[in-house]
This record gives C-alpha cells, structure tokens and sequence, in this order.
C-alpha cells in the first residue's frame, strides 16, 4: 500500500462566538489553505506518495493542492460535506478506510475530539488552529506535514515518535459512551449548545486529563492548581463551590484575553482508570462545547484513560529524521513557486 497521508482542515474551527466573546481573532479559508498546502509539500518532501484530503464547501484542502505541482497523488473524498460537525467523523472514517497511515488535522481540541470519537487509535499530527487549543498543537505546518511523511512512508515507526494521549471516558447511565480529549465539566442552570464562554457560578466539577497552567479554557482551572501534562500518568479532578460554601478564589483565563475567577471548593490528582462519579441534573460540556444533558439523579462515570489517539511528536520525528539521515541525497521536484525566491531569476 502507498503511503498515505490525510488531511482534514475543519473550516469552521477558530470562527465561533467564543473568539468574538474574548479578545481572539478568527481563523479564515485562505489561512487554512496555505497551511495546508505546506503540510502537503512537507509530507510529500518527507516521502509521502498519497495525499487524501476530503471536499467540503470552502474548499480549504481542495483548494491548496489544485495548483500545487508535487511528486505524489491526490486523492479527493466525497462525504457529503455541509458545515456540519459531523464531516469532521466522516473525513476521519473515510480516510481510514482509503488506507491513510497518518493524519494531520488542522483545528482545536473540538475537532481532534471528533476524530477520536471516529477513529479511537489514529496516528495523529493535531496542529492548532481551534478556539480551545490544549490538546494541538503550534507547529509549523511545513514540519507537521513532514513528520506525517517519515511515518506514512515507515522511515519512521509511529511506536517510537508517538505516544497514546490520555482521554477523559465517560459512561452516561441508560445513554451511550462519549469522550473528552482534555476536560468534562458538570454544568448547572446552563443549555446545551451555548457558546458563550463558562460562567464560573454554573462550574460545579471539572474532570482533566490535561491540566495545563500555560493555557486558555477550562484545562487552567486545573492547571493552576495541580498541573497535569500529556506525558503525566494522572488527571485532575477540580470542585467549584455553591454559593455560602467556604471557597477559595481562583483567577484563571477563560478564553483569550479574558480572565475570570472560579470558586475553587476543592482539587485533586486522579489516577489513571479511578472514576469520579457526576450526577445530574446538569449539562456536560467535553472540550469546551455543551452537548450532553443529565437528567436529575442520572449518573456519569469519568475516568482519564491513556487510551487515546498515536499523537506524533513532530520535535521528535524531526530530531531522529536528522539523526538516521532520512533526507540525505533527496532532491526535490520542480516547484514554480521556487524561482521567484532565487536571487539569480
């Protein structure tokens, strides 16, 4: 089988009402179609013979590899894409299906969540351009696409760049499972599919298995307290008070540029597989977006699992590229766009 890699650029990440409630700016179309057009030529430049990329209505993927002249075969998938979050699922399946061997995906924990929901064990290069942005990363795309590259084409082995993230599992009593890629929050007075930012009055529990302070969103809450990394074997388990109950004030960032204070009643370190029980009525918010309403006196069963997605070490792919001499003796192909950066045309 060729070595294939896929990429899916989710058009709406990084363009909700969540930016525009805070001080962040918006992620647009031409900006996801240079970058995704770097991550093919990086992929492709590291050994990469196929490119999946799927049809939607902004044309992003499509668009960056129409005009590019590269040394490998593009394959466009048709999912019937409508702006839904459900086209992030079927690009991820059908890329799946189509024989990919790595996967970069441009957008913010909501997206990469999708992707795990779809494909549970995905080698991934999650490069950020979300609006909760924990579990991506900030990688040149050039860099990313290439790192996909080395292992699609099996320069490099996925065991020995990638490591399995750790996922929040949830059981929810009489309904189906559902995941979170960084957090769970239990919600009260609050609606299913609001955008606007977390009131810290409505935060009655937090279930982490990232708890970053050097981030934005709900994983500070944790991280602020008890900080917990990927390659950290524990989650966080974090307690906000009801009104009268003896607290202490936590000023954390909620969104970008928007700092707010929580309510802090209690915080713990969670093992791995140890279960935090929620119980309803309330709203779970995973990774930020509202979807999932518990009933009162349901139940839900968290735990932080390192079960999730082969997320790839870009630094490390890179580093062990140099080290093996993986693009010795490589040249590349023509590229049009070259001639305009030599200083002899």
């Amino acid at each position: 089988m060729s070595a294939a890699i896929g990429i899916i650029a989710n058009p709406m990440s990084g363009r909700d009402v969540r930016r525009m409630a805070a001080r962040a700016g918006s992620s647009g179309p031409a900006e996801k179609r240079n970058e995704v057009a770097r991550v093919v030529i990086g992929a492709v430049a590291a050994g990469a013979e196929r490119v999946l990329v799927a049809r939607e209505p902004f044309q992003i993927s499509t668009g960056a590899v129409e005009s590019l002249r590269i040394d490998a075969e593009i394959e466009v998938l048709e999912i019937e894409a409508k702006l839904r979050a459900v086209d992030t699922a079927r690009a991820a399946e059908a890329m799946r299906e189509a024989g990919c061997r790595a996967l970069v995906v441009l957008g913010g924990d909501g997206t990469n969540r999708a992707v795990a929901r779809t494909w549970n064990d995905a080698p991934l290069v999650p490069l950020s351009t979300g609006t909760n942005n924990v579990f991506p990363k900030r990688v040149e795309p050039t860099l990313g696409g290439a790192a996909a590259g080395l292992v699609a084409s099996g320069q490099l082995e996925l065991e020995e760049v990638s490591r399995r993230a750790k996922v929040v599992r949830v059981e929810i009593e009489g309904e189906a499972d559902d995941l979170a890629l960084v957090d769970v929050a239990l919600l009260v007075n609050d609606i299913v599919g609001n955008l606007l930012p977390f009131d810290p009055s409505q935060i009655r529990c937090i279930v982490l298995s990232r708890a970053e302070p050097a981030a934005v969103g709900t994983s500070p809450i944790g991280g602020l307290l008890e900080p917990a990394g990927p390659c950290d074997d524990w989650g966080v388990a974090v307690d906000l008070a009801l009104d009268g109950e003896e607290t202490r004030s936590l000023l954390a960032p909620i969104a970008p540029g928007l700092y707010r204070s929580f309510p802090i009643s209690a915080w713990r370190r969670l093992q791995l597989g140890e279960c935090v029980t929620l119980e309803g009525p309330g709203v779970l918010a995973f990774d930020g977006d509202r979807e999932r309403r518990l009933a009162p006196g349901q139940a839900a069963r968290l735990r932080v699992l390192r079960d999730g997605p082969h997320v790839v070490d870009v630094d490390r792919a890179m580093a062990l590229a140099g080290r093996r001499g993986l693009l010795l003796d490589r040249t590349s192909w023509h590229d049009p766009y070259d001639r305009f950066l030599r200083h002899d045309s």
